[in-house]
């Protein structure tokens, strides 16, 4: 049996790294700002120590588009280094080296961190979940007419397929930087759009919109998509059938 600390251990990826962990009898630990005993809010640091004693493996899960992550990844780091972990296991994104959004510059910025760690490390880039991919066409939807980014794709991947792999990648020895996991198809933004109004019995127009910036022209590119590591199983439809108990086409 194995000690584990998952950071972010009560969000949407973490909870389910934490149930797959324990399930295959290992002593995981999670920690969040608010989850005791292990309550830690990394960009602080303070009570960090405690939480990685006798930890051999940390899956790091927490990340917030707010900020802070590089912060949160030096104390994590240097509280690992400290405690002597072997194994340092950190989720990211495709295209955090492509696409010029600040939230991406930053995880970018972490995986140099654990690069250069001198700890043993993993890295797993995936592409968006499909519970974000629904947030962001719920927010459209709010509107009389659904407004979408003109020439854009997305490549959704269920957020249970990434625990398993992540679980799996904390019990085996550091590899590195691992092939990235993408959803199973690259979709068209209408597509996703019209996939969750047929799932929730509703009907808008679509008007696909041009955007300016850089971080729009990456988009465009593909350069947060990974076709050739098309490996997820569940499709969006799947996912949508799933949350809102419809049958798809």
């Amino acid at each position: 049996m194995t000690t584990i600390l998952v950071t972010g251990g009560t969000g949407t990826l973490g909870r389910l790294v934490t149930e797959r962990l324990r399930a295959d009898g290992h002593d995981v630990r999670v920690l969040s700002r608010h989850s005791r005993p292990y309550a830690v809010d990394l960009r602080e640091g303070t009570g960090l120590a405690d939480a990685v004693a006798g930890v051999e493996t940390i899956v790091h899960c927490a990340s917030s588009p707010r900020g802070g992550d590089e912060q949160a990844a030096r104390h994590l780091i240097d509280a690992a280094r400290a405690a002597g972990v072997r194994h340092l296991v950190y989720i990211s994104i495709v295209g955090v080296d492509r696409v010029p959004l600040s939230y991406y510059r930053s995880k970018l910025a972490v995986e140099k961190l654990v690069e250069e760690s001198g700890l043993g490390w993993t890295i797993l880039r995936t592409t968006q979940f499909h519970d974000l991919m629904l947030r962001v066409v719920q927010a459209s939807a709010k509107l009389p007419v659904m407004l979408l980014p003109a020439g854009v794709a997305d490549q959704p991947i269920e957020v249970a397929e990434v625990a398993t792999r992540l679980a799996g990648l904390a019990t085996a020895t550091p590899a590195g930087r691992v092939p990235d996991m993408g959803g199973p198809a690259v979709r068209p933004f209408p597509e996703l759009a019209r996939a969750y109004l047929d799932a929730t019995g509703r009907r808008r127009p679509l008007l696909n919109v041009r955007l300016a910036g850089g971080t729009y022209r990456a988009l465009r590119a593909g350069g947060h998509l990974t076709p050739e590591r098309a490996v997820g199983r569940v499709t969006f439809e799947q996912f949508l059938a799933e949350r809102f108990g419809r049958r798809l086409g």
